[in-house]
């Protein structure tokens, strides 16, 4: 390693450390193997890249695939003698006779992968009969999908529980907790449903590929026999069958992101209403603020130390007072009148539907206000026009194509 990242800025530091990890882990990859029989011939053993490109005719961008383990992108690459399947948690190399179990470090599924083992191993030990005449490769590719649609059923029945849970609690009360719940269920559903996408594209890449699934068949290479491109209808029949489970997860994990999406629009809806109410509530309090203000005003002018000449009479005091009720009274209830028109809400303005014909009218009588409002022509004058004569009305004249004659 240079000394560049030795003296460096701590991005770079960071950046030379995971390069030295990369390197001391970078030659080696720990795979379990099985044989014809189904019988597990190697536990987490160690091999080396070139030695398995070289032994099953692989290149290392090939390897790369299946060892990195931010790869997101599920695929099933169908080479020469052999089928490299990523999907999920299973990472394999599938063989005419031999099936290598790639074991990725730092995984969290490894649960997942213990109970694939002993599926895969129950599923090769049947044989061919068994399992209605399908070769080693074909059974093989069943067990791994059989373990990745389960895996994605099993993780949808969770997330759908759970959001359906959530969904019915939020009809009857909003709370803050349920809110940020909504939200986590909201990304986990998302990631889930890109990675069942993901998944059903692998699959459907490969049923569109007719020359892929003819190399499919390995055990037939093996023997020496080439399969023509047009037939490969057991393993076509074997991807759509899982590609159609992929396909119906996808639309229940879009239904329930579309259930999530309206119930947030429905819960934007009552949180306006609910600000809306608040809203009014302050402009009430201060329509009566601004009443009584007016009331006390008319106080405060008879308030000053100045002669007005009603100090000596016995009336002043009772007219003086309801005349700032009256005042505040009338300022009140103008203030609630013009907030109760701002308060409608119309499809047409202010004026109301009275001039305004909706689409549900259609066909119907024109309304009278229609009819009063519509703008009438103005008077024609003839002797306004010049090019007006008060002879006999001819009709316009037609202008006719020329013909020539012909010579």
């Amino acid at each position: 390693m240079s000394s560049r990242y030795l003296d460096a800025s701590p991005e770079d530091a960071i950046l030379g450390r995971s390069l030295r990890q990369k390197s001391a882990n970078d030659d080696y990859l720990r795979c379990t193997e099985f044989d014809r029989e189904g019988n597990v011939t190697v536990v987490s053993g160690e091999f080396k890249k070139t030695e398995l490109c070289t032994k099953h005719g692989l290149l290392p961008r090939d390897l790369r695939k299946i060892w990195v383990p931010s790869t997101i992108v599920p695929h099933i690459l169908v080479r020469k003698n052999s089928i490299l399947v990523n999907l999920l948690h299973i990472r394999a190399l599938i063989k005419a006779d031999t099936v290598l179990l790639f074991d990725i470090y730092g995984s969290n599924d490894s649960y997942t992968q213990s109970v694939f083992m002993y599926d895969l191993e129950g599923k090769l030990r049947q044989g061919s009969k068994a399992m209605g005449g399908l070769p080693y490769e074909m059974r093989a590719l069943e067990a791994i999908l059989i373990s990745v649609t389960a895996a994605l059923e099993a993780e949808m029945r969770v997330l759908q529980d759970l959001v359906v849970q959530l969904l019915g609690e939020l009809e009857e009360d909003i709370d803050r907790d349920q809110l940020r719940q909504l939200l986590i269920y909201s990304k986990k559903l998302s990631t889930f449903e890109q990675k069942a996408k993901l998944i059903r594209n692998a699959i459907e890449e490969i049923l569109e590929a007719d020359d892929d699934l003819a190399d499919m068949y390995l055990t037939e290479k093996a023997q020496g026999s080439d399969r023509p491109i047009e037939e490969h209808t057991e393993v076509e029949m074997l991807l759509e069958s899982y590609h159609k489970i992929c396909d119906e997860i996808v639309q229940i994990s879009s239904n329930l992101v579309s259930s999530i999406r309206n119930t947030e629009e429905i819960v934007n809806i009552i949180l306006d209403a609910n600000r809306n109410s608040l809203m009014l509530l302050d402009l009430k309090f201060s329509i009566g603020t601004l009443g009584i203000g007016a009331g006390t005003f008319i106080a405060g002018l008879y308030g000053m130390n100045l002669k007005n000449f009603f100090e000596e009479s016995d009336f002043a005091f009772g007219g003086v007072t309801g005349i700032a009720f009256v005042f505040s009274a009338l300022i009140c209830a103008y203030g609630l009148h013009k907030l109760r028109r701002t308060q409608r809400l119309s499809m047409w303005g202010e004026g109301g539907a009275s001039g305004k014909r909706g689409w549900l009218s259609l066909g119907g009588k024109p309304s009278k206000s229609k009819s009063k409002s519509k703008p009438k022509l103005a008077p024609h004058h003839p002797a306004s026009n010049p090019m007006h004569h008060h002879g006999p009305q001819w009709p316009p004249m037609e202008v006719m194509p020329i013909q020539h004659k012909k010579s």
